[in-house]
């Protein structure tokens, strides 16, 4: 079966990925994945039109800062990118998918899950939740971004409230919460379920 695992920027979706790995359940980071296809050929082509030379740095390195600049402030943008980046993604994931046939838990992490009806196409969804200060340092911590970045960043994802009704199962990370005991609680429930 296939789970989505999403949350918001900061809500420390990759902590909780990571114990779903522990645990021998194969993940598909589509995030990640997508920074790789960047440098499809086909793809850096499309993303060069719609934003620039600009979006690369070099041959290995996209340009992040100018990406976020440009597609955080314009909605239009952010959509056209998406319809370049999601399709490639969607390919991938099959060939992933595939590879693991024999496993009972595939994750599939992916920050909009629920923004683009990606949790339609998958088994059951998991949103890891934390309050929106906590999830503030946590990006200002890793990324060395000023508040108001981030904020701009939070606000071009949907809010938790605006995902939890459309959830399976929620991982509160609140940084008092133990995660490792809810994540081994969704687990049984799937496999139980299976």
């Amino acid at each position: 079966m296939i789970i989505g695992l999403t949350g918001g920027i900061g809500s420390g979706k990759s902590t909780v990925s990571k114990l779903f790995e522990t645990m021998n359940c194969p993940i598909y980071n589509s995030d990640e994945k997508a920074k790789d296809l960047y440098f499809k050929p086909s793809i850096k082509s499309s993303i060069i039109n719609l934003l620039g030379q600009e979006a690369y740095l070099n041959e290995k390195e996209i340009n992040k800062t100018y990406i976020s600049k440009k597609v955080f402030y314009d909605d239009y943008l952010l959509q056209q990118l998406n319809q370049i980046i999601h399709p490639a993604v969607q390919e991938d994931f099959t060939v992933f998918k595939n590879k693991y046939a024999s496993e009972s838990i595939i994750i599939k992490e992916t920050a909009l899950l629920f923004e683009t009806d990606i949790y339609k196409e998958v088994t059951a969804s998991i949103l890891v939740t934390a309050p929106v200060y906590l999830k503030i340092e946590r990006v200002q911590k890793r990324n060395s971004l000023p508040i108001e970045e981030v904020e701009k960043r939070m606000k071009a994802q949907w809010s938790d409230e605006q995902k939890i009704p459309l959830a399976d199962f929620i991982v509160n990370n609140d940084g008092d919460t133990a995660i490792i005991p809810q994540v081994l609680s969704i687990l049984k429930k799937l496999t139980t379920n299976a």
